[in-house]
């Protein structure tokens, strides 16, 4: 039976053991850990900006600033500007020219890849510099997620996790730097190669598959082994909400021979990459029960439920449903039967941020709670016309208002603009928690009117209640504005989901 889970109802755990198990209290050190962060982030703040300053100390752009050495906050406010991608430009094409000397980050701590961001500047693709220590920080961060989930699921140890991660190609600067998305320099690293600390990490996706740029091979070998192992998995996992529909419509078009591989014990021959197929080949064997079992509930007209129906004991799923990944919540609803859905952690290519430390609470009140220790964050009010002279520290943004982030981070990015613009929402202990709104100058706009990625989302939830009558939803959509007629106007783009298939 599928777990019958409400996520209106799900609450933290209250009742514990007298004594904790080693597992349960490494669980208790990490939550333990997110109390001290939050308790006083000024101070963490303070500690973070000068370590920050004085490894970075001797870079040439700090330098530039005429810090002389201080690492102490007023200083480093009046001394050195905010910025844009723009305006660091000329020094991280040096870097990724070959230019070996501290231009961004101290000589201790060289920039050893390049992040590409999904932005661009300039019709080039952003490359944002990082150290090889910031892997560490980003580890810590996934660390701290699993242990606050459980006390609302506990249990989730007992059981695998089907994630459907993809590395994507990458590239060599001219200088020699990598560069690649965040998520593949994760993929390709160490720290998840080798990763230990995981009674929470059971995969059922072998690295080889993970790793695999073809995506057909890479999402036809992951769906294979999540399928040999259906009654182990315990929940879903993607980055973004997109990936886990794009999976389930993968299925949808698969279905028929992962289910003829399932029953022979043979991997497909369109699976050709050697490592994918050898550790496959390793999971794969012959069930005809469980190719039945495939075959009778894809073959149904009706895909509503087909989460739980083809692995039973899951009990949620983990992507992010937040920004312009809410538009699939109806989609995953219909497909997992109502299961719930936690956004857990707010990161990007230039640095982790927070913890979502109410995994399941409703998807549009979804706030993440600010790590202090990840980086030096500032804050320019939306209110004041974005001004850059208004900035506010972490502990002293206000609830209700609206800020775009700033960061200072480990890999010499000082006072650089991300572009996210999040709403306060509350506090935790003394760490601010925020919404996001939106990206900055993510609008669209006809003539004098601007409207941003959340109003057309709300648009389009309220004109897709109409199609409920007509057995469909509005699976994906986009949009682009059209001024060939006056007056101008948006033109949407729906791709539809029937619900129930029509009989011929």
């Amino acid at each position: 039976m599928a777990a019958e889970t409400d996520a209106s109802t799900i609450g933290p755990a209250t009742r514990r053991p007298a004594s904790l198990s080693p597992a349960m209290e490494t669980d208790a050190e990490k939550l333990r850990f997110i109390e001290e962060m939050t308790k006083n982030v000024d101070a963490v703040q303070e500690r973070v900006l000068a370590e920050i300053l004085g490894r970075n100390a001797e870079s040439e752009y700090l330098t530039n600033c005429c810090l002389a050495g201080a690492i102490d906050r007023a200083t480093f406010r009046v001394k050195v500007p905010v910025v844009s991608y723009e305006d660091l430009q000329p020094y991280i094409r040096r870097i990724a020219e070959g230019d070996r000397s501290p231009i961004l980050s101290g000589s201790k701590h060289p920039i050893s890849e390049f992040l590409t961001s999904s932005g661009t500047s300039g019709g080039e693709r952003k490359l944002l510099p990082t150290v090889e220590d910031e892997l560490d920080r980003r580890k810590l961060m996934s660390s701290l997620a699993m242990p606050v989930i459980n006390q609302y699921i506990p249990g989730l140890d007992e059981g695998s996790v089907l994630c459907f991660f993809f590395a994507k190609s990458e590239t060599m600067t001219p200088g020699g730097l990598p560069a690649r998305p965040t998520l593949t320099s994760y993929y390709k690293s160490d720290h998840f190669k080798n990763r230990t600390d995981g009674r929470y990490k059971i995969c059922t996706s072998p690295l080889g598959a993970i790793l695999c740029e073809d995506a057909f091979q890479s999402m036809y070998a992951q769906m294979l082994c999540g399928l040999c192992q259906r009654n182990d998995v315990v929940r879903l996992c993607t980055v973004f909400a997109s990936a886990l529909v794009r999976a389930i419509y993968f299925l949808q078009q698969n279905w028929e021979p992962l289910a003829t591989d399932i029953e022979t014990g043979v991997l497909n021959h369109r699976v050709t990459d050697p490592s994918v197929r050898k550790e496959v080949g390793d999971i794969l064997g012959a069930d005809l029960e469980l190719a039945r079992c495939i075959r009778t509930e894809c073959s149904k007209e009706d895909w509503a439920g087909i989460i739980t129906r083809i692995w039973p004991n899951t009990k949620y799923l983990e992507t992010i449903v937040t920004g312009s990944m809410a538009q699939y919540i109806p989609t995953l609803n219909y497909y997992s039967g109502g299961l719930p859905m936690a956004s857990i952690a707010y990161a990007s290519s230039e640095c982790y941020f927070g913890l979502n430390l109410r995994p399941f609470c409703d998807p549009s009140e979804v706030s993440y709670t600010i790590m202090p220790n990840m980086a030096f964050f500032e804050f320019i009010p939306m209110d004041g016309n974005g001004d850059t002279s208004q900035l506010v520290d972490l502990a002293r943004v206000e609830v209700g208002r609206e800020y775009e982030l700033v960061i200072t981070n480990h890999s010499g990015l000082n006072r650089y603009r991300v572009g996210d613009i999040l709403r306060v929402t509350g506090f935790h202990n003394m760490a601010p928690q925020f919404s996001f709104v939106r990206r900055r100058n993510v609008l669209l706009s006809v003539e004098s009117d601007k409207t941003d990625e959340a109003e057309l989302q709300r648009a389009v939830e309220r004109a897709s209640s109409l199609l409920c009558t007509f057995d469909a939803a509005v699976l994906d959509y986009t949009s682009q504005a059209c001024t060939k007629s006056i007056p101008g106007h948006y033109v949407i783009y729906w791709e539809l989901l029937l619900t129930r298939v029509p009989t011929p």
